[in-house]
């Protein structure tokens, strides 16, 4: 029976340990914080549940145009609708600990053992596991998959203290909404924060270094999204950078490069991330890291060690908790002679948690744009779908992209309220090859907001002719 050593518990990690023991490996987990990883305990699970709090609140800030009135016990009009932070994110924490404890439960179904501690290696087969009294336990391996993930990057100018400066793993024990908030960083970590928090009614600031917000994102989607938040009421200071976050008592001082501060009652930091892999023997046992400290790796996960493997934010290859397991899941396929397919980063989808919601697959228009990918591209606003009119939607649109001559669907992108479940129609298509021809021809239910997918498919037809 092969033996298997994984360190880490994040998806990478216990996505593989199920397909490693579903394999007929003797599998053992060395994991520190508790199964789910940072992406279950302390990121995406808390922050899409925070997320899902403040698109409520968005679609009642609406409910007047749809003919909706508040009222509160006396009948007079209620002007305001409060928010119980201390409620919400006790509600946050439950939610992650219970699915770090639903993981565990199919784990431990699969008898694959737990070892509570810090990994590293000795050599390629051995993983020495420190344990929490300080002793060690060593464990022999056939092979070894790293998922340690990775941590808020924070500068020494810019420290958190998780009272009034916070990284993005700490803000869940605000009991109270904040006055103002600073929100450093516009990728999708920052923008998802700083919706989010506007959304509950807090007078938000973004400082973006660059010319726009989600400068990673396809440029028609972030200047919509970039519109809809200024347009409810946020700050983004674009092209500023920052240079220091300082507190004083009850108050937070973000101080920028050209000089100018701003001044809030809270700030969070959204400075990218840093991998876990210091002081674990990588290097020394064969594991090479790129100038990042990111273990590098193949498309079947392996690095340059033999028999060891790397999943997830660790290596950098595409920060999500969907891309972490299936680099998990490869690994082990591959380790213990399974059939595998190269990990393809064009079939990955991806979602921004904004409201509306960024999704997107395949090719890009920035690689349309360099000439880097042949494809002609359609978009279709979503204000003229009847059932976004009957919601009330005016915002967003569906973005297709087709290789000429073919039609074949190489890409897309959906901006619209959960284009995150809009998306997958798209997937299917780019995962599959089909044309656009094939796409438009399956049936979709009217009115709905999948319509003007196979609307944006039936006028990429036009564009081949």
């Amino acid at each position: 029976m092969s033996r298997v050593v994984i360190v880490g518990g994040g998806p990478g990690g216990y996505e593989s340990a199920l397909v490693a023991a579903q394999l007929g490996a003797e599998v053992t987990v060395v994991d520190t914080d508790g199964l789910g990883g940072s992406a279950v305990l302390t990121d995406c699970v808390p922050s899409k549940t925070l997320i899902a709090t403040s698109e409520l609140m968005t679609d009642l800030g609406s409910a007047g145009e749809l003919g909706l009135v508040w009222e509160d016990y006396e009948g007079d009009t209620a002007e305001s609708l409060r928010v119980d932070l201390a409620k919400v994110n006790r509600r946050v924490k439950k939610l992650a600990a219970d699915q770090s404890a639903d993981i565990l439960r199919r784990v431990e179904r699969e008898e694959i053992r737990i070892v509570v501690g810090r990994g590293r290696l000795d050599g390629p087969e051995t993983v020495v596991a420190t344990l929490d009294d300080g002793s060690e336990e060593r464990l022999e391996a056939d092979a070894v998959l790293l998922a340690t993930g990775a941590a808020p990057r924070t500068l020494d100018s810019a420290k958190p203290d998780g009272e009034r400066i916070f990284t993005w793993e700490q803000v869940y024990d605000l009991d109270e909404i904040p006055e103002k908030l600073v929100v450093v960083g516009s990728g999708v970590t920052g923008v998802e924060f700083a919706a989010a928090y506007l959304a509950l009614g807090v007078d938000v600031t973004l400082v973006s270094s660059r010319d726009r917000v989600l400068p990673s994102e396809d440029a028609d989607a972030a200047e919509v999204l970039e519109e809809v938040l200024t347009r409810r009421g946020m700050t983004v200071l674009s092209k500023s950078r920052m240079e220091s976050v300082v507190r004083d008592g009850d108050t937070v001082t973000v101080t920028l490069t050209d000089g100018r501060s701003v001044e809030a009652s809270h700030c969070i930091l959204a400075l990218g991330s840093v991998p876990n892999t210091a002081d674990m023997g990588l290097q020394e046992s064969g594991v090479e890291l790129n100038d990042g400290g990111f273990v590098k790796v193949d498309k079947v996960s392996r690095t340059t060690a033999r028999g060891v493997y790397a999943a997830g934010d660790c290596t950098g290859v595409l920060m999500l908790a969907s891309v972490a397991a299936m680099q998990g899941r490869t690994a082990m396929r591959h380790a213990l002679g399974d059939a595998v397919s190269p990990l393809d980063l064009l079939k990955v989808s991806s979602n921004v948690f904004t409201s509306p919601e960024i999704a997107t697959v395949g090719i890009t228009q920035r690689a349309v744009d360099a000439g880097e990918t042949p494809a002609e591209a359609v978009m279709l606003p979503l204000a003229g779908n009847p059932r976004a009119k009957m919601l009330g939607i005016r915002d967003g649109f569906v973005k297709l992209f087709c290789r000429p001559g073919s039609g074949t669907v190489a890409g897309g992108v959906v901006v619209a309220p959960r284009a995150s479940e809009l998306i997958h129609a798209i997937s299917v298509a780019v995962s599959e090859r089909l044309t656009a021809d094939q796409l438009a021809a399956d049936f979709t239910v009217y009115p709905s907001l999948s319509g003007s997918v196979a609307e944006a498919a039936r006028r990429a037809h036009q564009v081949q002719d």
